[in-house]
């Protein structure tokens, strides 16, 4: 497994990362102690999580997903073997159940998510902290257009570093990331980093696959020359790059675009046209479609990791495998052909 620099920290972490939003809604907890044992003897470092997961969020279920992979550090004992990312939830009326709805990045929200995040992760230290959407109205999950709000009362950036800063400080958390963040939001961040001497950010955790590569506009620059890297989720575009909804058909049963509503953004005709095309191209050569679209992902100079999620061992192993496909200048110019042919279906 590659291992490649967590932005400016001195950290390297693994090419593939483990993502973990089904583990407590998809998966038990032993499922996800045996996705840890597999991912770390494959050579994976880096897990994230995320303080609202698993996904679709539900208050009785919040928090789950942290407290199995507690419950798996305080089992082996292999902390140190892995670099440990959280999120801290974004402002959000509908999931009121967390902290009270205290999900603003101010000094007393943060303190309390970090410390509610350590306590069910049994650990003293977080190693990547990161947004988990901004403190203001943006483009997001689905979403193609900015829509301003002049009314809006967004956390300033200063007042949330130095929030981090202090969190920094009393080494509970290591480094600060951000996720589903735009152009400006990075510059931003990083601007005021550098005026007022406060942590700057490492990474951006952000959607991107072979249908949404919207990263490549305008973040990617920042990736490259200010070593903000990407940590790519949905690279699979919520399974329909694997192949298994072709044709249109009747969605598998167990299948999160089955189970969860949620889970269809990249379902749209023109997504699952271009889908189609992607997995035609994959065959072709004799790929799997899902390693295809896994190690497009992957070879991209501006990712630091790319994150996989599965329900199954099985699937996890073949997305680990993917980490030693190396496309042939064949396939990327045919990636290249069917992505400039039709627009982005969604970002």
């Amino acid at each position: 497994m590659e291992h490649r620099p967590l932005g400016t920290t001195g950290l390297t972490v693994s090419a593939i990362g483990l993502g973990t939003m089904t583990w407590g809604q998809q998966n038990t907890e032993a499922e996800a102690h045996a996705q840890l044992d597999l991912a770390l003897d494959r050579g994976v470092t880096l897990v994230d999580t995320a303080e609202m997961y698993p996904v679709p969020p539900r208050p009785e279920t919040q928090g789950r997903t942290e407290a199995y992979l507690g419950s798996w550090l305080a089992r082996t004992g292999r902390r140190d073997e892995i670099v440990l990312a959280t999120k801290i939830t974004g402002p959000s009326r509908g999931m009121r159940w967390i902290r009270d709805g205290g999900t603003r990045f101010t000094a007393e929200h943060l303190v309390a998510a970090v410390d509610d995040s350590l306590r069910r992760l049994r650990t003293d230290r977080i190693d990547l902290y990161q947004l988990h959407w901004p403190d203001r109205s943006v483009p997001m999950f689905g979403r193609l257009e900015y829509r301003h709000d002049p009314e809006e009362e967004a956390t300033p950036v200063e007042e949330t570093l130095r929030a981090l800063d202090a969190l920094v400080a009393s080494g509970k958390i290591l480094h600060v990331g951000l996720s589903n963040e735009t152009a400006w939001g990075v510059a931003r961040f990083l601007h005021e980093a550098a005026v007022h001497h406060l942590p700057r950010i490492q990474t951006v955790q952000n959607a991107y696959s072979l249908l949404n590569r919207s990263f490549e506009i305008g973040l990617a620059e920042f990736a490259m020359r200010d070593h903000v890297g990407l940590l790519a989720y949905s690279p699979l575009a919520m399974g329909v790059l694997s192949g298994k909804y072709e044709g249109g058909r009747v969605q598998p049963p167990g299948a999160r675009m089955t189970l969860f509503e949620r889970f269809r953004r990249y379902s749209s005709p023109l997504g699952l046209e271009r889908s189609e095309a992607y997995v035609a191209l994959a065959r072709a050569h004799g790929l799997d479609p899902a390693q295809m679209a896994l190690a497009f992902v992957t070879s991209r100079e501006f990712v630091t990791s790319n994150l996989v999620g599965a329900t199954s061992l099985a699937q996890l192993e073949a997305d680990l495998d993917s980490a030693e496909l190396h496309l042939s200048d064949e396939v990327l110019a045919g990636i290249e052909e069917i992505h400039r042919t039709s627009p982005n279906p969604c970002p």
